[in-house]
């Protein structure tokens, strides 16, 4: 273990684990004590974060930081491995402040609230140990316990199909779980030693044929939560009977825990089997987008059409993880960061909009602009966000997966061409189906059924000060995206050239590959694989 003055990571992990495990022994009745008990657990906690990365990180380090290990299981090999670098830093930051949010968005909850706001926090603590951890064990603990959280909290706190929505999420992710498992036992079991440290996996040499089959383990595990097509369709269900603050956790947080495993274990520690897979997921990045803009048309649930939106945009991500240069993979963090912040605002207000109304459904909303003007304002800037418009967080980190992408060496022009061209559809629905849902919901005819004029009422102040701490950052980093790319710009350099650093080896060896011969991908420029074959000889 480094030598630290304090034991941070461990700290901040367990805090609201802890927290929730006292919650039983608060005196309540009604639960206002509980629910001022757990938002004060979430600023402690998302305070304790700040601090420590403020004053003790070092943002021009690829490294770990705050490396802790202390064996925690020896007879199983199970360490309580912990540390934090710029990919995870980020998303650690991200993590803190949506589920603090989350957390204040569920001040009405009557029933049971020690069981949700215990839930909450003890997900809490689950999410923030999936980007921390540094042992495949501990990381497949952690990626577990986050489950039964969630499931619970659809399953008693949705809507009307919520235990049909929570059983297909769990079913799911648990079934995915399992990829995760046999893929780290592989990893782990294969040649002299046996270990479950992932520095130590990353530079294991495994047979062409096990890290194929490794990497496309994870990929599945991995893309059931980001989701990826056909992986996703859990997500519109989940999205449509959990509550609001279920739903800016789902999009928020664990959307994300895909895309950072993505990097984590398929590009950092597997990059011989990515050279192979980089163009599918390049490609699924393209139906992500396009199927998921196409299919948010046919949505009249607001909820469901935010889903399919959240399907879109996470599409971009794989496109940046795929593109072999700093700028795609930056991009893809910001993208990540980006729709975690735009995302939870337009679900927070989606569910402001269902408080008054009583309902989802598009059709029976209508005319909503003049008895909720600031909620109208409010869910016009989410959605322009969304939709990337320029000054707005969406429009950098999808601009840097666009620049990443079409500036890659690494692919032939036909196959950026088509890429760059097709996504670029899905970018221009984007805002044909979120403009129409602004139409729907807030221009029109008022719906009689309503009664708007005299049942509905504005956003409070609790609301608009939960969605401005939204909204703030997501024009903060469109105006000035360094305010994100600082804290990884670094890691992000790291990767691309640790990605890069097999192509000259694999273009060698597998110069008519099937990648190669149908879409010319991914291959290096012809000097660099010829300076590779003269350096070797």
């Amino acid at each position: 273990m480094n030598a630290i003055e304090f034991p941070w990571l461990t700290a901040i992990i367990l805090l609201p684990l802890v927290a929730a495990l006292a919650i039983p022994l608060i005196p309540d009745k009604e639960g206002k004590t509980v629910r001022w008990y757990g938002l004060g657990v979430a600023i402690a906690d998302f305070a304790l974060m700040i601090y420590a990365f403020w004053y003790k990180y070092d943002f021009q380090s690829s490294r770990l930081q705050f490396v802790e290990n202390y064996p925690w299981i020896p007879q199983l090999g199970l360490h309580w491995a912990v540390g934090v670098d710029g990919l995870s830093m980020p998303l650690l930051l991200l993590t803190g402040l949506i589920n603090t949010l989350a957390i204040f968005a569920a001040w009405k909850v009557t029933t049971k609230p020690r069981l949700f706001y215990g839930l909450m926090l003890a997900m809490y603590s689950a999410q923030l140990g999936v980007f921390v951890a540094q042992d495949l064990l501990l990381f497949f603990l952690m990626w577990e316990i986050e489950l039964v959280p969630v499931y619970l909290l659809i399953s008693i706190w949705g809507g009307q199909n919520r235990r049909y929505a929570a059983t297909k999420f769990i079913l799911y992710t648990a079934a995915a779980s399992i990829f995760i498992l046999i893929a780290g036992f592989a990893m782990a079991f294969s040649g002299d030693t046996v270990t479950f440290d992932m520095a130590t996996l990353g530079m294991k040499e495994y047979p062409k044929t096990l890290e194929l089959l490794v990497y496309a383990g994870f990929l599945i595990a991995f893309g059931v939560k980001l989701p990826i097509f056909p992986l996703h369709t859990w997500l519109p269900d989940a999205h449509g009977e959990a509550s609001a603050p279920g739903s800016m956790i789902l999009a928020g947080v664990l959307l994300k825990m895909g895309g950072y495993a993505l990097i984590r274990f398929n590009v950092e520690m597997l990059p011989n089997a990515h050279v192979t897979f980089a163009p599918v997921l390049a490609i699924l990045g393209v139906v992500n987008i396009v199927y998921g803009a196409c299919c948010a048309f046919a949505q009249t649930n607001l909820k469901r059409r935010l889903a399919y939106s959240s399907i879109a945009h996470m599409g971009f991500v794989l496109i940046g993880i795929a593109s072999y240069t700093e700028l795609g993979i930056s991009g893809a963090v910001l993208q990540m960061v980006s729709h975690g912040l735009i995302a939870a605002s337009l679900f927070f207000l989606s569910g402001v909009t269902y408080d008054r109304t009583h309902t989802l459904m598009m059709d029976k909303m209508g005319g909503m602009a003049k008895v909720m003007p600031k909620t109208f304002a409010l869910f016009t800037i989410g959605s322009m966000a969304s939709l990337a418009l320029p000054g707005m967080s969406g429009f950098v980190g999808e601009l840097m997966v666009f620049l990443g992408i079409a500036t890659s060496d690494v692919y032939s022009s036909s196959f950026k061409i088509v890429v760059v061209l097709l996504s670029a559809v899905g970018v221009i629905l984007t805002p044909i189906y979120l403009l129409s849902m602004l139409r729907q919901v807030f221009y029109g005819e008022q719906s009689q059924e309503l009664y708007l004029d005299a049942l509905i009422s504005d956003v409070k102040p609790r609301e608009i000060f939960i969605t401005a701490c939204l909204l703030l950052p997501i024009i903060g980093i469109g105006f000035y995206p360094k305010l994100a790319t600082q804290t990884y710009d670094v890691k992000a350099v790291e990767l691309a050239a640790h990605a890069r650093e097999v192509l000259p080896v694999v273009a060698h060896q597998q110069p008519s590959s099937l990648y190669s011969r149908i879409l010319s991908a991914p291959t290096l420029a012809t000097s660099e694989v010829e300076s590779s074959i003269n350096i070797s000889e």
